[in-house]
């Protein structure tokens, strides 16, 4: 009997959104393995973790580890598996140096044949291609609404919204200007932070300052 090892992920954005739960893919994997004649030996997770970094997913590795010769790494689908060609082709390369395949449930891949593994590749560079259309289109909308002074985003210190409109509020922008004047003048982050706080300039929700808020600030206004 042919040995399997199940693969499933979600991030919390994705299981909020996409309702696609790890219990809901271990289910499919197990269906597969059993109508498969196929002996399911481990189940590896990786929950509440991004898929944009192979490196950065333990599960993933652990089951790309335990691969060996005739096995199959199963998987719900190829977002689940990997989120830029570059990590999914270096998993292919993974597994065909382990002697082992892939099988994709919801696009119907199964690397066992030659045709199943060009389509692994095509759908890959496809899926890649998708989210970068997506992203040009999202920078792209963003970016008109800024220049014609759109809320684009929860308002922002320094602002606040009238009609749909973004209205500078001029004793924020003040404090925008002092914080990047100080940044130029060398000061770090977290020294930019703890003066405001000293001074008792609240943020805009009336919280306090940190390096990470100084960051975002500086970041937004380079953009």
């Amino acid at each position: 009997m042919k040995k399997a090892i199940g693969y499933i992920r979600v991030s919390t954005e994705q299981q909020a959104t996409e309702g696609v739960s790890l219990e809901a893919q271990r289910a499919k994997i197990e269906s597969w393995c059993v109508a498969n004649d196929c002996e399911l030996v481990a189940v590896e997770v990786d929950a509440g973790i991004s898929g944009k970094s192979m490196g950065k997913r333990p599960g993933l590795l652990k089951a790309l580890g335990n691969m060996k010769r005739d096995m199959v790494l199963v998987v719900y689908s190829l977002s689940r598996l990997a989120r830029s060609t570059k990590d999914t082709l270096a998993i292919a390369e993974r597994l065909e140096k382990a002697g082992a395949d892939l099988v994709s449930l919801s696009e119907k891949i199964d690397t066992t044949g030659a045709a199943g593994k060009m389509m692994f590749r095509m759908l890959a560079v496809l899926a890649e291609f998708e989210r970068d259309v997506i992203s040009e289109r999202t920078t792209a909308a963003l970016a008109h609404k800024k220049q014609s002074g759109e809320k684009y985003a929860p308002v922002p210190f320094g602002f606040r919204e009238v009609e749909g409109r973004l209205v500078t509020v001029e004793s924020e922008a003040l404090v925008v200007a002092r914080i990047l004047r100080d940044r130029k003048a060398g000061r770090t982050l977290v020294e930019i932070a703890e003066a405001l706080n000293t001074k008792g300039i609240q943020g805009k929700r009336g919280g306090r300052w940190y390096a990470s808020t100084v960051r975002y600030l500086i970041q937004r206004q380079a953009a």
